[in-house]
C-alpha cells in the first residue's frame, strides 16, 4: 500500500495547522543552513586528506632519489 498524494497533502495540512508557517519557514532555513555547513566540512576534510596524501608522497619521492 503506496502513501498518495492525498494522504500527503492531508498529512502537510496537519503539520502547517500544528507548527503554523512562520516555525516552518524557520525550521527549514536552519536545516538548510546545517546541511550548507555539513557539506562545507566534508569537503574541506577532502581538501586537507587530499594535500595530506600529496605531501606524503612528495615526501616519498624525494627519499627514493636518495
Amino acid at each position: 500500500m503506496a502513501i498518495g498524494p492525498w494522504q500527503l497533502l492531508i498529512v502537510l495540512l496537519i503539520v502547517v495547522l500544528l507548527f503554523g508557517t512562520k516555525k516552518l519557514a524557520n525550521l527549514g532555513s536552519d536545516l538548510g543552513g546545517a546541511m550548507k555547513g555539513f557539506k562545507k566540512a566534508i569537503k574541506d576534510d577532502d581538501e586537507e586528506q587530499s594535500v595530506t596524501q600529496e605531501k606524503v608522497a612528495t615526501e616519498e619521492s624525494e627519499e627514493d632519489k636518495k
